[in-house]
């Protein structure tokens, strides 16, 4: 019999393949791979598009902000401070928060439209 896959959240936290659970879903920071290595599903297909991007943009922008205005009403720091600080901490952030988003919405476009892809 075979495995059931993981759940959309299981494999977005994961970032795992949608299908098997097993095989690693990005080759790099944020470029997905053509196949699963494990199962061999062809994730060419799976495209994330801007829906990750504009999600980061709107959550974490809005964070920052209320962050930023908190640490200058709070603190008075120089300018210099805030030039330093906020990049520091929104990079990483960013990238944090796409990379599960990003496999959060491969695995939604598995479910959703494998039989259109032939799966």
């Amino acid at each position: 019999m075979a495995e059931a896959p993981p759940s959309v959240l299981e494999a977005a936290l994961r970032c795992r393949c949608p299908r098997c659970g097993r095989g690693r879903l990005f080759a790099g920071v944020l470029t997905i791979r053509d196949r699963c290595e494990v199962c061999g599903l062809d994730l060419r297909a799976h495209d994330a598009g801007d829906g990750p991007a504009v999600a980061v943009i709107l959550v974490l922008g809005a964070i920052v902000m209320i962050l930023a205005f908190w640490v200058e009403f709070h603190f008075s720091p120089p300018l210099w401070v805030h030039a330093v600080l906020w990049p520091a901490f929104t990079l990483p952030a960013a990238i944090l928060m796409m990379r599960p988003l990003k496999a959060a919405l491969v695995a939604l476009q598995f479910r959703h439209r494998s039989s259109e892809m032939g799966m």
